[in-house]
């Protein structure tokens, strides 16, 4: 028969900490996929008008957007409460869609540029007047593929 006897002396041996490098960077990996950034900072206030007849769009990337809208609050004291336009993380007026348009346009790929779609993201309180002058300015700059954002009508 065996003694058990205490006097050993064993020590806990050490954590093997080698393979926490690899570890830590398939999280920071697996966070970076499936994180998405926000492309555009809003500078206008979007409040979706409501429809029935909603399609979703199929390529996101093919598709480019103009926010119409009052500026919102921290930016009215520079740019005032009347409805404005926002292409990109900037203000702009209607006659700068052709260069914004030709701008995202040379940015996609040159097979891709024909399937572009231009989003019209404007406030449920814009008067028509400035979305017919956004779709005048997008006829004359050759981007006929439109669709206006809104969301799904609550019944």
């Amino acid at each position: 028969m065996g003694k058990f006897n205490k006097t050993g002396g064993r020590e806990m041996p050490e954590l093997n900490t080698s393979s926490l490098p690899d570890l830590v960077f398939a999280f920071l990996f697996f966070i970076m996929m499936v994180t998405t950034m926000r492309e555009v900072t809003l500078k206008v206030v979007f409040r979706a008008p409501q429809a029935t007849e909603l399609q979703k769009l199929e390529k996101k990337s093919l598709v480019t957007f103009i926010y119409v809208g009052e500026p919102m609050q921290e930016f009215q004291a520079q740019m005032g409460t009347s409805t404005r336009l926002q292409l990109n993380d900037q203000f702009a007026e209607v006659s700068e869609i052709q260069d914004y348009i030709a701008q995202e346009k040379s940015s996609m790929k040159e097979e891709d540029a024909p399937y572009m779609t231009v989003s019209i993201k404007a406030d449920r309180q814009t008067t028509m007047g400035i979305i017919t002058d956004v779709k005048q300015a997008l006829r004359e700059a050759y981007a006929l593929k439109i669709s206006y954002s809104a969301q799904p009508r609550i019944n």
